[in-house]
């Protein structure tokens, strides 16, 4: 989030004084906080207040907005899934709280700070966010790329990818003004790899595509994986894509929930899917399965007998899993060039 202040220290006293606060409890730098607070924050909030034993983060809107309330309510459910040792409180501090907001925000315990009509809120310095989907089928060729080579020109990732000068070009510039990418001379790489993947999970959740979970009768994930890979693109030559943790743990060797196994299978396939495995058994596993947005089986490979989706497919899935899957996720950013 990003504050849209230009009366930034009337802003603060007025936040201050409403919440009976001390000024030297302000930050605006997640940075100068301890380490335990600052934990890599997927979201970093326009004001943060450490008072105490409790921690507030603060949005700062003309208008208070569903997505700013979305926002805050993630931040504050990734910090108790990872043992935040802090209370936490959200505030969001607007001229104007629409009724709708107003309701949901007394249900989510956010505080409500009314700021006067004559403080100056502005939108930031640089231009408007673009409206550009880094998540497409084109422009995520061209950011899975930038990723595999690092550091390298605009017109190259076209060339490497196939895709139009311009709308690699679109897509550079649509994330530079995220500042995930830097630009030097002619050339380009990722330089917040986590604000990427952040992105990636509120701009395209995998769960958007879940299409059912089936109780199955394996105990090891993998198992499951080859019978499957098996049953289907071996024997009948239907097209199944193993994706998210599943996939991931072949290409990194990482290892992952034993308890799943997660794939890509056409809507018409799933009864004979339920017909082959589907079963009441205790001693079972969940298959998890998602119904396709794009072309998925043609880049396909077959990995210890598992048949699974390509890696730049495989990375967009965990990204869009959110925090959960965070830990896998930067594993395989971290070794994308390799694969």
């Amino acid at each position: 989030m990003s504050a849209e202040t230009t009366d930034w220290n009337n802003v603060q006293n007025h936040i201050r004084k409403y919440l009976d606060i001390s000024p030297q409890s302000l930050h605006t730098d997640i940075t100068t906080l301890s380490e335990n607070i600052a934990m890599n924050l997927p979201i970093y909030p326009d004001l943060i207040v450490e008072e105490n034993d409790a921690i507030y983060f603060i949005g700062i809107k003309s208008k208070a907005t569903v997505d700013i309330i979305a926002k805050l309510n993630l931040l504050r459910d990734f910090c108790l899934k990872n043992t935040f040792p802090k209370k936490i409180q959200l505030v969001i501090a607007a001229k104007s709280f629409p009724e709708r907001e107003k309701l949901l925000m007394d249900q989510l315990d956010i505080t409500m700070v009314k700021l006067p009509w004559s403080i100056k809120l502005t939108t930031e310095k640089q231009s408007k966010p673009s409206n550009h989907r880094i998540t497409s089928a084109k422009s995520w060729k061209i950011v899975s790329r930038l990723l595999k080579e690092k550091k390298t020109s605009i017109r190259q990732l076209a060339i490497l990818e196939d895709i139009s000068y311009g709308w690699a070009h679109k897509t550079i510039q649509a994330l530079i003004q995220q500042n995930i990418v830097k630009k030097e001379n002619n050339r380009v790489s990722i330089s917040n790899a986590d604000k990427l993947l952040n992105g990636i999970a509120w701009e395209r959740p995998l769960n958007k595509l879940k299409s059912c979970e089936i109780q199955i009768p394996f105990s090891e994930s993998m198992d499951a994986a080859r019978e499957i890979t098996r049953a289907f693109s071996m024997q009948h030559n239907i097209p199944v894509g193993f994706t998210s943790y599943t996939a991931a743990a072949l290409y990194t060797g990482y290892g992952v929930r034993n308890d799943a196994v997660y794939l890509y299978l056409d809507d018409e396939y799933i009864d004979y899917f339920k017909e082959l495995f589907e079963s009441s058994s205790r001693n079972s596993i969940k298959a998890i399965i998602y119904r396709p947005d794009r072309e998925v089986f043609q880049n396909t490979l077959e990995k210890e007998g598992v048949r699974i989706v390509s890696a730049s497919r495989t990375l967009l899935d965990l990204a869009g899993m959110g925090y959960s899957a965070m830990d896998i996720t930067k594993a395989m950013v971290a070794k994308y060039d390799l694969l």
